[in-house]
């Protein structure tokens, strides 16, 4: 068989595809060494998938990638030890170790590979290997993204690249590593026949953190494919590849044949490899030609030279310090009069900032050497690699090219590969020079790095100043004439096309300008009209350089930002390098800056889409994005403004641009007049003192922290967000999807401040909405003292605004200033947070509504004795007090608790606890609190409120258990009042009473694990689980903009502003997470009954939510209910008869039953009715229902114009024809609980249900209405007749008759049932149950419900007396609104078939 591609002639098989592609027939199958080679060779690309990346065929200039979304790409764990890597998502796992999200995605659906937390006692090591890969090109890059949680030890991470029999260590690390997701960027070099990658991670037995790997990239590892022609000046290698001129003979084999460096092309180049000696070149003192092998064991140190890209290659390396740099001369050459003398070589600076390579020209005039001339200057930190540069000379005299090299503390400074060119002719016979004679003072250094005859090394002498390196640059005048400040490691600009080269040539004429004729410049401007280019450096390592250009040369524009056509910026430029794409080009270290410091710029950017041009600060090991350009554009200069705020030291910005040169439409990117202004710390303005803020103007004396790369941005109220003041102003906001940030959180703060009085009261407004948030807290820092934490909130807080206050402590004597500090800490990136309308004002606030105590103590006071105390149990070794708190549910988090032991307070003692005061309540409240008591008798817990008086309202005596109670006291108070909880101690060892979880909300107590969540969830836990990283459960109304679906009325009022509790699917994605509704403990019970109303608005023909009720009790969880659908705006009833044998709590779970979908499920008007039995239909032959049989009926709310209300999910089977014959009550009994409650089952035979359904009539219908246990009703609940015009529904009336339909009458005296039926569209077809022009629905309400108003006008409800014979019941008068809904009353009578009749005006 004739393979593809391979086998056909070159002509055919090339059709002027770009690189990397190679054009081969569909369905082809490329010879084994084709396969992973980083070149699509067929059209699919499928000869690249599962190579460690993904098979797509990248566009131009993209790379291969691997995101873990769909697959492992074919990675796999080699491991031996049982602790190895597997495919994994924060929310597939319970208790993931890994991160909370990916990389990819920035959420928790995202995937990525992980080795969880080590649980052994031994070291292991987990191995994550790559397929065979192929031919690796000089340019290959592998970058990933490596997630490395903290723990007790670090673990150390390894890359590891096998190639033959020899295994080169790419890379390792025992950290520290900052938060979050870390970038690694390895150069991997050419790389011959097969090869692969190993990502190894050790741990030692007490790490406990876990490493994720995610978005492995491989960059311009493809070998150039051949093609019939090449362009113009290209080389044509014999492979049938194109090279560029350039690449021949620079020591690499770009060919991938080795053409472009056989001895035929390259027989006239001198090179120098130093495998064996020196060559032609002489060093001093500080050069070393050393081994990857048998090097000192630094981590910084070369782990392969560049020649063979082995560890058993050699090199040139020094460590010299910037005293004594190492020198390394050429020969001496002739004049090379018209041409260039080229010399090509590879560098490594690694392992410090200071690190520094210096290229200089040593002519030699007729009568003396002239001084050295800086060529090119290379500093700081380039990573772990070989960069190639060049430099062509021309020179009328004789001259000596001098490298040096010099570094700083754990820098290593690296040559390698010299490569001569043949126009660089050895004068004949010279003999070397003598020692210093050649050798050039140390070149341009940053600023007071020089040594000084008075200042200690490293610090900067200003006439008779010195100024220490943390000083320089820091926005603040030292010197006298600005030194510090124009300084600021300023690199050499460039000459000839070369970055920054031309530079002060002696460290002497450096220190004249430094005395005496440094012109007064304003500090942090730079306009690059000087050399120096204001500080800016360039650190590319690629074929992109930032340089400093003239401005007619500028691609286009003819000018600098300024109009002159003399003047010159900074701009994009081809370099030599051969790594990384894009272009960077930095300030020395800066800082520290305040929060009003900016960045005004003026730019230009033109390019194809794959360019771009951003502003980067950089701090440490982070990078965070502050600006990107918008969009290309060909308009010319623009000017932009960046706030960059208060940052510590040290920081550095860094431009950062890719653009292609080569591709037409004068494309290229430019910076000019960029200026520091408003940087120094001290800067001051009179709004900063302004903390009472609405944030309508600005962000007044408020300015955004830089924990990480998530910010505080003031927004706009638009859609779901909303200000607090206006509900159309602006606020502060914390959204992590805009823009997209990875960081754990961020940070608003203020100014130093002064108090004004003793205590002061800081209010607030707060917004904590979405399934997955995290924390927000308010932090006080004073001067000279540990920040005091006074207040926080953690998880949804329901999508509305809340109040807040804390009360602020001064010492004025003292004089200390003191900052306010909100930090905002996400649990994921689902949610937001919010604050506006901050104010402050003297005196203490009122007691907080709310405490967890996971801050403080909220003000309460335990009297002289102390003997309440908060604590945490985070050590395992609290001497008594529950294991975990109640808020956090973990062993950090804080309650108050009281030991209750004899030793500590004796039988029949009292301590207590008392609040501070609290405002008078304008209507009662309820304070709820959760309570935990010892299992051994820990005495009383009594509850006073006390206003003009002391008031007992509460007592609880009781033997405690392993769970938090919910306790709950009514408190009505005109007056300021206190709560005061008193601990009555029983005398019996090992006992304690704990509290956590203080709430005071309008209106009165609920009962237990019932709620209209009117005012609340009312003791529902909505805590995220699992934790960390979980959803929440959310409070919301149909009134409130929100930016997840939900209904438009809740169930308990029928009106927009009521409210319900809500969970949003749409999080969750694959893999069986789920989100828990909990409620309080409950006693055991024997029989009980829950009910309540749930809304699933799901996209019809997707069964995806599922809605579940669990009791979770000592022995696990039991599944009693369940239901999934798509019915769409329509609340339905639920109710489960539950029974347990001991303490329980009620759990409603929501979770997906497939792939991801959009869509809310709602509960509202929850009732726990304890002791009573559900009031279900009677079963035949006397069997009964057991626990979790369920029952369902529906109501409408309104729909949108056109829609319509689709049936409940599941239904018996549909007749097909009125006239047809009914099936037989079995088949349809059965069929429904089969459909719908897979879970419970009848205990007796099936019921008789299933009866003849009728013809629609014009102005009358039947119904035959089923026992509810079927979950269907009969299609005169789904029809009604039409009413086509105003004076029918004025005087048209219906009457509904039940058909033999046995019932039994409600229990509850005085229950009535109301039918409630919408008009459907003109079907006059026999009915059938699936029919989907409408539905009809039942209500039940007890003769104690309240009338309620919904949303098609007033339910009247009649009553009747239990027993009493059956009798109609007066006609009601209720509104029919224009869609032609009715509402009629039904009486039911026991065991009779009756007629009632309903009336509409």
């Amino acid at each position: 068989m004739r393979l593809c591609g391979h086998l056909l002639p070159v002509g055919v098989l090339l059709l002027a595809g770009p690189p990397g592609w190679a054009w081969v027939p569909n369905h082809c199958r490329p010879p084994i060494e084709a396969v992973c080679n980083f070149v699509c060779d067929c059209r699919d690309c499928s000869d690249e998938a599962q190579c460690g990346y993904h098979g797509a065929l990248p566009a131009p200039d993209t790379p291969f990638a691997c995101d873990f979304e769909q697959d492992s790409c074919g990675w796999r764990d080699i491991s031996t030890s049982g602790y190895s890597w597997l495919r994994g998502r924060a929310g597939a796992e319970r208790e993931s170790p890994g991160p909370h999200s990916d990389h990819t995605l920035g959420t928790d659906l995202g995937w990525y590979v992980a080795v969880g937390t080590h649980r052994g006692k031994e070291v292991a090591t987990a191995a994550l290997r790559s397929p065979v890969l192929r031919e690796a090109a000089p340019t290959c890059q592998l970058r990933l993204w490596h997630y490395a949680a903290s723990g007790a030890d670090a673990a150390e991470l390894r890359l590891e690249l096998t190639h033959g029999a020899e295994t080169l260590t790419l890379w390792q690390s025992s950290g520290p590593w900052g938060p979050g997701w870390q970038e690694l960027v390895v150069a991997t070099g050419r790389i011959q026949g097969d090869f692969r990658m190993t990502f190894f991670a050790t741990r030692n037995a007490t790490h406990r953190g876990a490493v994720a790997l995610d978005d492995v990239v491989f960059w311009g590892c493809g070998l150039p494919t051949p093609q019939a022609h090449c362009a113009l000046g290209h080389h044509h290698c014999q492979n049938g590849a194109c090279v560029e001129p350039h690449q021949l003979c620079d020591g690499e084999d770009n060919c991938g044949d080795s053409s472009d460096e056989s001895p035929p092309a390259c027989s006239h180049h001198m090179a120098t490899d130093f495998e064996t000696g020196l060559g032609p070149w002489s060093h001093s003192e500080g050069w070393a030609r050393n081994r990857s092998t048998g090097g000192p064991g630094c981590p910084t140190w070369p782990r392969r030279d560049h020649s063979r890209n082995s560890a058993r290659g050699s090199f040139l390396v020094s460590v010299a310090e910037p005293s004594a740099p190492a020198i390394l001369s050429s020969p001496e050459f002739q004049a090379s009069g018209s041409h260039n003398c080229s010399l090509t070589f590879y560098h490594y600076l690694h392992g410090s900032e200071d690190g520094c390579l210096q290229l200089f020209l040593q002519t030699h005039g007729p009568s003396a050497p002239q001084v050295p001339i800086l060529l090119r200057r290379r500093h700081g930190e380039l990573g772990a690699a070989w960069v190639r540069d060049r430099v062509d000379i021309r020179s009328e005299h004789p001259f000596q090219i001098l490298l040096a090299g010099q570094t700083g503390p754990g820098g290593v400074v690296g040559l390698d590969d010299l490569i001569l060119s043949d126009h660089c002719k050895p004068v004949p016979e010279v003999s070397s020079p003598a020692p210093g004679l050649l050798a050039p003072a140390p070149g341009p250094q940053p600023p007071g790095l020089q040594p000084q005859d008075f200042c200690e090394p490293g610090h900067l002498s200003c006439g008779d100043l010195c100024v220490p390196p943390e000083q320089l640059c820091d926005f603040q005048q030292q010197c006298g004439g600005g030194e510090d400040e124009q300084e600021c490691g300023k690199g050499q600009t460039e000459v000839g096309g070369a970055p920054f080269l031309q530079a002060l040539p002696t460290a002497g004429a450096r220190q004249r300008l430094r005395g005496h004729s440094v012109p007064a410049t304003v500090a942090g401007t730079t306009d690059f009209e000087s050399p120096e280019a204001g500080g800016w450096e360039d650190a590319s390592v690629g074929q992109l350089q930032w340089g400093r250009l003239p401005a007619q040369e500028g691609r286009g524009l003819g000018t600098d930002a300024r109009g002159a056509v003399t003047g010159h910026f900074l701009s994009l430029q081809r370099a030599w390098g051969q790594l990384t794409a894009e272009a960077r080009v930095l300030t020395p270290a800066l800082g520290p800056s305040g929060p009003h410091c900016k960045l005004h710029m003026a730019y230009y950017f033109h390019s194809h889409s794959q360019g771009f041009l951003a502003l980067v600060v950089v701090e440490g090991s982070s990078r965070e994005l502050v600006w990107q350009a918008g969009g290309s554009s060909s308009e010319g200069w623009k000017v932009h403004t960046v706030l960059l705020g208060a940052r510590c030291r040290p920081f550095r910005l860094e431009f950062v641009g890719l653009v292609d040169l080569d591709r037409p439409g004068q494309q290229g990117a430019g910076v000019d007049d960029v200026t520091l202004k408003d940087c120094s710390p001290t800067e001051s303005t009179k709004e900063d003192a302004e903390v009472s803020c609405n944030f309508e103007r600005d962000t007044c004396g408020w300015h955004t922290g830089h924990l990480t790369d998530a910010h505080w941005h003031r927004a706009k109220s638009r859609g779901p967000g909303y200000d607090h003041t206006t509900g159309q102003g602006y606020y502060m906001l914390l959204d992590p999807t805009d823009p997209p940030a990875r960081g754990p959180g961020a940070h608003l703060l203020t100014q130093p401040q002064t108090p004004a009085a003793p205590q002061e009261c800081l209010s607030f407004w707060y917004h904590l909405y979405g399934p997955q948030i995290g924390t927000l807290r308010l932090v006080m820092r004073q001067e000279g003292e540990a920040e005091k934490h006074l207040w926080s909130r953690s998880g949804t807080q329901g999508n509305h605004w809340h109040q807040a206050w804390a009360t602020l402590h001064h010492q004025l004597a003292s004089g200390a200033k003191y900052q306010l500090l909100f930090e905002g800490l996400r649990n994921g990136y689902h949610g937001s947070m919010a604050l506006d309308d901050l104010a402050v004002r003297p005196g203490p606030c009122w007691a907080p509504d709310h405490c967890s105590f996971e801050d403080s103590a909220c003000g309460f006071s335990s009297g002289t004795q102390g003997l309440w105390r908060r604590q945490a149990n985070a050590t395992g070794h609290a001497a008594w007090g529950p294991h975990t708190d109640h808020t956090t549910e973990t062993a950090q988090g804080h309650y108050m608790v009281v030991d209750t032991s004899p030793q500590a307070l004796p039988r029949g003692h009292v301590a207590s606890l008392t609040s501070e005061k609290h405002r008078p309540l304008a209507q009662p409240a309820c304070l709820t609190f959760w309570y935990h008591l010892s299992i051994h008798n820990p005495g009383t817990l009594r509850v006073h409120v006390e206003e003009a008086a002391r008031q007992q309202v509460l007592s609880i005596t009781a033997h405690g258990g392993f769970a938090w109670r919910l306790g709950n006291v009514d408190v009505q108070a005109e007056q300021a009042w206190r709560v005061v909880f008193e601990a009555v101690a029983a005398g019996v060892e090992h006992s304690y009473i704990a509290l956590d979880d203080l709430l005071l909300q309008d209106g009165p107590c609920p009962r237990p694990a019932s709620c209209d969540f009117e005012a609340g969830l009312c003791g529902w836990s909505p805590l995220p689980w699992p934790r960390p990283g979980g959803y929440s459960w959310d409070w919301s109304s149909g009134a409130t903009p929100s930016r997840y679906s939900q209904p438009p009325v809740d169930h308990t009022l029928g009106t927009e502003a009521g409210h319900f509790a809500l969970f949003e699917t749409g999080v969750l994605g694959p893999g069986g997470q789920v989100a828990w509704l909990r409620s309080q403990p409950l006693l055991a019970t024997e029989a009980s009954c829950l009910r309540f109303w749930y809304h699933m608005g799901f996209p019809e023909h997707f069964y995806k939510g599922e809605l579940r009720v669990l009791l979770g009790s000592a022995r696990g969880q039991l599944v009693v209910w369940g239901v999934g659908g798509h019915l769409r705006h329509q609340w339905l009833e639920g109710q489960v008869e539950v029974a347990s044998a001991e303490e329980f709590q009620i759990v409603f779970e929501a979770t997906l039953g497939g792939q991801p979908a959009l869509g809310p499920i709602a509960l509202d008007d929850v009732e726990y009715l304890a002791g009573q039995q559900c009031q279900l239909p009677a079963p035949s032959h006397g069997s009964r229902h057991s626990a979790g049989i369920h029952h369902q009926r529906p109501v409408d709310t309104p729909r949108d114009p056109g829609s319509h209300t689709a049936p409940p999910a599941q239904h018996c089977p549909s007749p097909g024809h009125a006239e047809a014959p009914a099936p037989t009550c079995t088949d349809c009994h059965t069929t429904c609980l089969g459909q719908s409650s897979p879970i419970n089952k009848h205990a007796g035979p099936p019921a008789p249900c299933c009866l003849r359904p009728v013809s629609c009539a014009a102005t009358s219908w039947e119904a035959a209405v089923e026992p509810p246990d079927c979950f269907a009703w009969g299609c005169a609940w789904g029809q009604l007749p039409q009413l086509s015009d105003s004076s029918d529904r004025k005087e048209a009336g219906v009457t509904a008759r039940v058909r033999g339909a046995r019932r039994q009458t409600p229990t509850t005296p005085g229950a009535t049932a109301m039918a409630q039926a919408r008009q459907a569209p003109q079907h006059r077809a026999p009915c059938s149950p699936h029919l989907a022009g409408g539905s009809a629905h039942l209500l039940g309400l007890g003769a104690s419900d309240k009338l309620r108003r919904n949303t098609s006008g007033l339910v009247v409800a009649g009553s009747w007396a239990a027993g009493a014979a059956c009798r109609p019941l007066p006609t009601a008068k209720v509104p029919v609104p224009p869609e032609g809904r009715l509402e009629t009353e039904v009486t039911w009578c026991h065991d009779a078939p009756e007629q009632v009749t309903g009336g509409q005006s």
